[in-house]
């Protein structure tokens, strides 16, 4: 049934190329092993499709015109873990009982298959048994109105679709909460909370055109062959006109250092790669502040040597460094002699729409080199590189994942991106603007209609006007407060629509110990995984359809509508049949619920079940400016553009001015005793066999890992200097002062390309090493991308010697 675990890892060779075919091996593999190579590849042709359905992975944009395969190697996988032919169904959960079910793997929970009837938990018999959907709902609804709105926790995965989330939002503040806590919680909230206070935007600013129109691009902290795919097409098509990409990045990935397009017979046929990356800097890890401010010190520097020279031009002797010793300066002096007429930083941008610039700049001339080598993991001359190559461009697009977001100096982070933007006025003009590469694909367009448990963000009197009920005005809890409040028994009650919150949410194991003393646990979901077998006193598991399958309600066939990272709505029209007959639509399933739990508010949930055009016209009402011509639009090529005014330069900020914003330190102070040599900073990554929690298999070929997740990936000088062999096994341990002992047992070591100090680990099951309260203070984004763990020798490891 399942991919087989094998009990040594294959520490093989990376596959140093992205796409090719491995790619095409693994759509073939996939395809065969969900038995669906014939409707798979039907399916597959509508996927990204102008009348099609929107890949149910990553949120990169939908173009206007489409390649004749508009998918990749993770949709593909998404596609065909949706379609599977396996199911999991009355009598394999009559076969099972959910303390049995609670020792499976992730990836097998998951490739049980796609569920097929609404199931509740019978505590004589420790099973899931079938239930009918009216008296589910009815259950449901007498359980929340027995509790109250604040012990209710309403969390939304990723993978929901506009209608759904705005329905779910409004049942959850009809009910009187705004816990609506979600996905973007654990991933882009430091956008969300960084860039409004830098840019005015809570999303960034980039278009698909930006590839088109830029002559640079700086790539920082994403993993493109993993986490989107797709975007390697544009990254190439830059790269085969000039463009020169300059990529910020703890590990080597294969997606930034060559790609053979699948879709190109003579690259497939000749094995010709496409060189991504221009220069590629492997940063220390968390050392992104300390490696953005070198570069934008340099840009000042070189700004103010152009003032002190009364010329727009350095001159020979202008050129000459203070130190004439130090290498650095030599050719960076000589660089900036050669530089022609234009000036290094624009000052009539900065002028006409920034403020803050002063106290950044002196900032800048005040943090002295070493300290920034020290915090970047970078040379002087590295950073000088990058600030000449940026210097020399005129438009530079930006691009930026989770590895700025997931951590304690999120906000910093991506506060220290725009700084950089308007060193140059590289923002709002074509081929010049911010992209930052969400994950799941619709996690941002939730936001926009309403899922946030801060109520300023949401238009409460609108609602309040549509709907004839008060809403709630205190803020709710976001994904790191509700697992505070399961931890200390405030929660009572949780209702999932998607996702697998016990699997992506930090300190697993008190989250878990928690998770089994609520009152009641409510998933909407499409297939088995860890947040079902684990459960309240109650719990109810709800299977919907898939944003693949035809959704067919009164009216007809329906569409659904999502948001790409580059804030884009698209249309979404499921193709293949139905997993089951006894499936919901999500929107009918938040409308059977509503109708059971709520005693107040004036909607009609029948008539927007029946005809999705309805909730778009309600999200039309709520927000007219944002959703103009909704339903007229749904389906336009390339999608409808969300008015994002940074775009246009002008900023929604208190004082109307894109704002140069300083971060008060170069790297974070993790509260970690110094003196240590066994501390290692350690950051989670992605295979390229799995999205975000779904574990497609235990392969890794971009680096060389098969039969096994369970790796820590460390530079090979550190394993020898702390006396350890490839293959060995460790623990890790969470190695921050004051925290209670977090131990994970049992991982092979694997020598890597990684900078000394640093080391990686897959998530989830790098995960129960983190504390709840490792994020960033703003943001709450939990720091998955930095904490400081010891290595020592497992207890297996011990025994074996």
């Amino acid at each position: 049934m399942s991919v087989r675990q094998d009990d040594e890892p294959l520490l093989g060779p990376h596959d140093r190329t992205a796409g090719g075919w491995g790619s095409a091996r693994a759509l073939t593999e996939i395809l065969v092993r969900e038995h669906v190579v014939a409707s798979g590849m039907s399916l597959l042709s509508h996927h990204n499709k102008p009348d099609g359905y929107m890949c149910a992975s990553c949120a990169w944009a939908k173009p206007a015109r489409p390649r004749a395969l508009e998918f990749c190697e993770s949709g593909a996988k998404a596609t065909a873990w949706e379609a599977t032919s396996r199911r999991a169904d009355q009598t394999f959960f009559a076969s099972m009982t959910l303390r049995e079910l609670e020792r499976w793997s992730d990836h097998d929970l998951e490739e049980r298959g796609r569920l097929t009837q609404p199931m509740r938990w019978n505590r004589e018999t420790d099973r899931y048994e079938p239930v009918g959907w009216e008296a589910a709902f009815a259950e449901i609804g007498a359980e929340l109105r027995a509790l109250s709105p604040d012990e209710v926790d309403f969390y939304t995965s990723g993978r929901a679709s506009l209608e759904t989330a705005y329905m779910y939002q409004l049942l959850a503040r009809l009910y009187g909460t705004n816990n609506l806590p979600d996905s973007s919680n654990m991933c882009h909230e430091s956008t969300s909370v960084g860039l409004p206070s830098s840019i005015g935007a809570t999303v960034g600013t980039a278009d698909l055109t930006d590839f088109q129109n830029c002559d640079c691009i700086f790539y920082i902290a994403q993993n493109v062959a993993t986490s989107s795919p797709r975007m390697l097409h544009d990254l190439q098509e830059a790269v085969e006109r000039g463009v020169k990409i300059v990529t910020f990045n703890p590990l080597p990935e294969p997606g930034l250092e060559n790609f053979i397009n699948p879709q190109d017979p003579a690259q497939m046929l000749t094995g010709r790669k496409t060189p991504i990356s221009y220069r590629y800097y492997q940063l220390r890890n968390g050392g992104d502040v300390g490696a953005l401010f070198g570069v934008c010190k340099a840009l000042v520097e070189a700004d103010d040597a152009l003032k002190q020279s009364g010329t727009s031009r350095v001159s020979g002797s202008d050129a000459i460094p203070k130190d004439p010793g130090n290498a650095a300066d030599v050719a960076f002096a000589a660089s900036m002699a050669a530089a022609d007429s234009k000036q290094v930083l624009d000052h009539d941008f900065i002028k006409d729409h920034t403020a803050g610039f002063e106290e950044f700049a002196q900032a800048c001339r005040q943090h002295d080199w070493t300290a920034l080598e020290h915090a970047s993991g970078l040379s002087e001359a590295q950073m000088r590189e990058a600030a000449e190559i940026y210097r020399n461009a005129k438009a530079v697009l930006i691009i930026y994942g989770m590895g700025l977001t997931q951590h304690v100096m999120g906000v910093e982070n991506v506060q220290m991106v725009a700084n950089l933007a308007l060193l140059r006025g590289n923002i709002g003009k074509p081929g010049a603007n911010i992209c930052a590469v969400r994950g799941h694909s619709n996690v941002q367009g939730q936001r926009t209609v309403g899922i946030t448990e801060k109520p300023g963000l949401v238009p409460l009197d609108k609602l309040s006007q549509l709907y004839q009920f008060e809403p709630p005005r205190s803020e709710g809890r976001s994904t790191i407060d509700t697992c505070k409040a399961i931890i200390e028994g405030k929660a009572r009650a949780f209702i999932g629509l998607g996702g697998n919150f016990l699997r992506a949410v930090p300190d697993t194991e008190a989250v878990e110990a928690g998770w089994r003393k609520l009152r009641l646990t409510v998933q909407i979901a499409t297939k088995l995984n860890r947040s079902h077998v684990i459960h309240g006193e109650v719990a109810y598991l709800l299977p919907c359809l898939g944003r693949t399958e035809v959704d067919h309600q009164k009216t007809g066939p329906q569409a659904v509508s999502m948001e790409s990272s580059t804030a884009h709505f698209h249309g979404s029209r499921g193709r293949a049949k139905p997993a089951s007959p006894h499936l919901l639509s999500e929107p009918a399933i938040i409308a059977g619920i509503a109708k059971a739990s709520l005693r107040r508010g004036s909607v009609d949930w029948d008539g927007w079940v029946s005809d999705y055009a309805r909730i778009r016209d309600a999200i039309e009402q709520t927000y007219p400016e944002t959703f103009k011509d909704f339903n007229q639009k749904i389906f336009q090529p390339g999608g409808i553009p969300r008015s994002v005014p940074a775009r246009e330069r002008k900023w929604t900020t208190p004082n109307g001015k894109a704002n140069f914003i300083t971060p008060p330190r170069l790297f974070p102070e993790l509260g970690v005793t110094a003196g240590t040599e066994d501390i290692f900073n350690l950051l989670t990554l992605r295979s390229n066999d799995q999205f975000n929690t779904t574990i497609y298999g235990f392969t890794d070929r971009y680096r060389g890992i098969k039969g096994t997740r369970r790796v820590v990936f460390v530079n090979e000088a550190d394993i020898q200097r702390l006396g350890f062999a490839a293959g060995d096994l460790v623990d890790l341990t969470t190695a921050l002062d004051g925290q209670q002992l977090r131990r994970s047992e049992g991982f092979a070591l694997v020598p890597y390309q990684i900078p000394s100090g640093s080391c990686a680990a897959y998530y989830p099951e790098a995960n129960p090493l983190f504390p709840v309260d490792h994020h960033d203070p703003k943001a709450k984004t939990p720091s998955y991308k930095l904490l400081p763990v010891r290595l020592t020798a497992s207890t297996e490891q011990r025994q074996a010697k």
